[in-house]
């Protein structure tokens, strides 16, 4: 079963992921062999392609897709591998977590790519797949820009939170985005995440990242959250119009309206 990830540093890697700090999770290198991170890495289309879709506001500056049909084979394929029913019976396996099921539509995931400014601040993702009677529960992403220098940014912070819950209380751990390198964590435990540093890489060198989210059946008391809940940084505070933006942005009926802005 995917002879090209890494099960050895993978199940050694989620020995750490119950109890980590500030919630559940796990960073593995050197995720896939080095030919295949190789060939995803050099099947993401271009920055200035117009498959992209962009988001572009005050809180978020990123190009995803996660269109199945304009993804090349083998990037085809190892969405298709990951999603699998073998694949998401391991992972319930090496997380505990019963049970675990795959989002085929890749909703908010398939292909993140962020150049220089790129930004994505604390953020609590969406609750309940807009789709499906579930719960989403545990996030993968896959680094794949190659020669990654720390001091472009770009790191992946993860917050504490307050004791209600409804915003991020303090940076715990930055995880660098290093090449091949993939982080799981449990999107379900006030789970504050976003990048730590705006990105700043050189002209041609790009952030670029696979998403896939594992989905669970819901506790009787969840969150029913259908957008991300954002939070803002320490210089957008007080800021009227950064507290009505995040408003929109958390609901389904206008996160539309300011996703571009």
């Amino acid at each position: 079963m995917l002879d090209y990830i890494n099960k050895k540093n993978l199940e050694k890697s989620f020995k750490n992921f119950r109890g980590a700090f500030p919630f559940d999770h796990c960073v593995v290198d050197n995720f896939f062999t080095d030919e295949m991170a190789s060939i995803l890495s050099n099947d993401f289309p271009e920055f200035d392609d117009p498959i992209w879709h962009q988001y572009d506001n005050p809180i978020e500056i990123k190009k995803v897709s996660n269109l199945w049909n304009i993804f090349p084979p083998t990037t085809y394929e190892v969405f298709s591998d990951l999603n699998s029913p073998d694949f998401v019976s391991y992972l319930s396996d090496i997380s505990g977590i019963d049970p675990l099921y795959a989002d085929n539509g890749l909703n908010g995931g398939g292909w993140h790519m962020l150049n220089n400014g790129g930004k994505l601040n604390p953020h609590l993702d969406y609750s309940m797949h807009p789709k499906l009677p579930l719960q989403r529960k545990i996030n993968l992403i896959v680094y794949l820009n190659k020669n990654w220098k720390e001091g472009w940014g770009g790191e992946l912070g993860l917050w504490s939170s307050e004791n209600d819950g409804k915003s991020p209380k303090k940076i715990e751990t930055i995880v660098p985005c290093f090449y091949n390198r993939a982080i799981f964590f449990d999107t379900t435990m006030n789970s504050w995440h976003g990048l730590y540093n705006i990105v700043n890489s050189p002209k041609d060198e790009f952030r670029k990242s696979l998403a896939i989210y594992y989905l669970t059946t819901p506790p009787s008391d969840v969150d029913k959250r259908g957008k991300a809940l954002f939070a803002p940084t320490d210089d957008q505070k007080g800021n009227k119009d950064i507290e009505e933006l995040i408003d929109k942005r958390s609901k389904v009926e206008t996160a539309a309206e300011v996703y571009k802005k």
